[in-house]
């Protein structure tokens, strides 16, 4: 099994800055993508970033340019850097990650971080 736990959401005012992470632990063999999705309240769960264990990256049009995602491969640790927050940006921010064993695909997901912005 595969554990993901998130820490470093909080309140935060608007055009400030946080920084999530997600530590993996469990059987992390072959732990590929990684990334954070976040769910607004009324609204559907939407993809903010993904990281492939290389490196390369994927961000939402929402958050180019404001949002870094990082990973430390050694510590089995994705970040998700957010600056110039906006009150939009409050929702709940899950990361996920991916699972290759013997051809086939697991995805886990931790179980959210609150990210509050105000105005």
């Amino acid at each position: 099994q595969v554990q993901l736990v998130e820490s470093g959401g909080g309140l935060v005012q608007a055009g400030g800055s946080l920084r999530l992470s997600c530590t993996v632990s469990g059987n992390i063999f072959r732990i590929n993508t990684m990334g954070w999705y976040r769910q607004a309240p009324g609204k559907q769960r939407e993809l903010v970033a993904t990281i492939t264990r290389g490196g390369s990256t994927n961000y939402a049009d929402s958050v180019k340019g404001r949002f870094t995602i990082s990973r430390d491969n050694a510590k089995n640790t994705v970040y998700l850097q957010m600056d110039s927050l906006t009150p939009e940006d409050t929702a709940v921010y899950y990361c996920t990650a991916d699972q290759y064993v013997l051809g086939s695909r697991y995805n886990y997901w931790g179980q959210g971080t609150q990210v509050t912005v105000s105005s």
